[in-house]
């Protein structure tokens, strides 16, 4: 094993302990304050009835070209990126309308 493959898999550990703590540290505070887990819960519920929306509008067509190898797409997993992609796409047009909305507020007052 060369240092370089050590280094890789040190990184791929800090990188590992460093979203754990990003996830787990606001959790603790907010035990703190319930009220808050509240709308962390809200926020989570919401995505996911976004996405499962947009799942069911997503098509599981697949060209016959992306069957085979090296591809090897499936008709669920085409419904799958499809839906995740309908999904970034609300979510992107929805902070579009909240900057909107955040400036215009700023300049009304």
């Amino acid at each position: 094993m060369d240092s370089y493959d050590i280094m890789l898999y040190v990184g791929y550990l800090l990188i590992g302990l460093g979203a754990l703590a990003a996830i787990l540290m606001p959790l603790v505070k907010s035990l703190d304050n319930p009220k808050s887990l509240l709308k962390i819960g809200i926020g989570v519920i919401g995505v996911a009835v976004l996405f499962f929306i947009a799942y069911s509008l997503a098509s599981d067509e697949v060209a016959p070209k992306y069957t085979v190898d090296p591809f090897n797409i499936t008709a669920s997993s085409s419904k799958a990126v499809g839906g995740i992609l309908f999904t970034t796409y609300a979510l992107f047009l929805l902070s579009l309308v909240g900057i909107v909305a955040t400036e215009l507020n700023k300049l009304i007052k």
